[in-house]
């Protein structure tokens, strides 16, 4: 068998790890016990289009057609409703010819990555803190991955380490805005300096360098900050996107790839996405929640419960005395640990069942992620525990 892939199938992400650990103790202690903050699976119910067209698809449709194999990517209908809902917001436009449905982000990435590494040698490049996930994507396609060092005063982009690592090898770079794990949102001008950088780049060694736009948190953003939609300010821009957070539909793995037409050789990236999803077996993303984003394209669940429950986390553990990171946008509090050893953290918080997640595999050391998409009585209830936690460091 593949040692690589049995190392990965026996070694869980921590995430996932610590969610586990958090349904023993619930078993064992009650959920009101237990204050999990590990997952990111949105907490607010989908939006009302969700429930109301899968009744009418069911109660209305012909269950072939429901039930039945789309395109292979995906309805024509489906991602017409996708290209209009993106014109409509972005002034672009984007066609169906232009858009492939997927099983979510996850699969989004896999594919794009696959369709864009060549050999062993090309580098994908992830901005840190990034989702731990995208190293074993870049590697599981034959890329090699590179961290561009998280720049700790703001947790935008790095420039001065950036500048340091891309090379002739450089194939994409994957920015995460919303950013999971920090909560920052990327500003205008971030992204433009990328923008003329990598511009300068793809003259300097005559090939393409793509950004691959990981975007589950773009509806996502509090005190109406700017989430900007980088292929109007980069062509060679390719977005992968998933409805698990703006339409709270983490478990039904829906979602698309975009290759706007902004792109050079748009049509051919298209296709080597198809061919990569082909060679993934990615064919026909689950036909009942292609046809339901058809109807909610442009719904969005209501997200107020988040920005909520970000100022009563945020403004409750700076008051403890931990130092946080502001989010702009996402679910997600990044909060510096105490001690340099973030894993020694986490232990000790499990001493009062606070379930956090380490930094260690975001790419930064010292640090933990708080996902606050929860019920708001366990953000409130919580707040005592970590009361205690911090007085074992004063």
């Amino acid at each position: 068998m593949n040692e690589k892939m049995l190392k990965l199938g026996n070694n869980r992400s921590i995430i996932r790890e610590l969610f586990e650990f958090s349904k023993q103790k619930k078993a064992e202690l009650g959920d009101d016990k237990v204050f999990d903050f590990s997952l990111g699976n949105p907490s607010v119910p989908p939006a009302d289009c969700v429930n109301e067209t899968l009744i009418d698809l069911l109660k209305n449709e012909d269950p072939c057609y429901v039930h039945g194999y789309t395109s292979a990517p995906g309805d024509v209908e489906v991602r017409n409703a996708i290209a209009n809902d993106l014109n409509s917001r972005y002034g672009t436009s984007y066609d169906a010819s232009m858009i492939y449905m997927t099983c979510g982000a996850a699969a989004s990435l896999c594919i794009t990555i696959r369709a864009l590494i060549e050999n062993s040698t090309d580098e994908i490049l992830a901005v840190a803190p990034f989702f731990p996930e995208y190293r074993v994507f870049a590697e599981a396609a034959g890329a090699t991955f590179k961290v561009v060092p998280a720049d700790l005063k703001s947790f935008e982009i790095n420039f001065d380490e950036l500048v340091k690592i891309i090379n002739p090898n450089t194939k994409g770079i994957i920015i995460n805005s919303p950013n999971n794990p920090s909560g920052v949102v990327y500003s205008k001008n971030s992204l433009m300096k990328l923008a003329e950088l990598l511009s300068e780049k793809q003259k300097e060694y005559n090939h393409p360098i793509y950004i691959i736009c990981d975007e589950p948190y773009r509806e996502i953003a509090y005190d109406n900050i700017e989430v900007p939609h980088i292929p109007s300010l980069y062509n060679n821009t390719i977005i992968c996107y998933s409805y698990s957070k703006s339409l709270s539909l983490p478990g039904e793995r829906i979602g698309y790839i975009l290759t706007p037409n902004t792109l050079d050789d748009y049509k051919n990236i298209y296709a080597a996405c198809l061919g990569a999803g082909r060679a993934y077996g990615y064919v026909c993303a689950p036909s009942i929640f292609q046809k339901l984003i058809a109807k909610c394209a442009n719904q969005t669940s209501n997200m107020s419960a988040y920005a909520e429950n970000r100022d009563i986390l945020y403004n409750g553990l700076t008051k403890i005395g931990f130092e946080c990171v502001y989010p702009q946008g996402a679910f997600y509090l990044f909060v510096k640990s105490p001690e340099k050893d973030s894993m020694s953290f986490m232990e000790k918080a499990k001493k009062y069942n606070l379930i956090i997640v380490p930094s260690n595999s975001f790419g930064v050391d010292g640090y933990v992620r708080l996902s606050y998409c929860v019920s708001k009585d366990t953000i409130v209830n919580s707040l005592p525990a970590f009361a205690e936690l911090m007085k074992e460091y004063k």
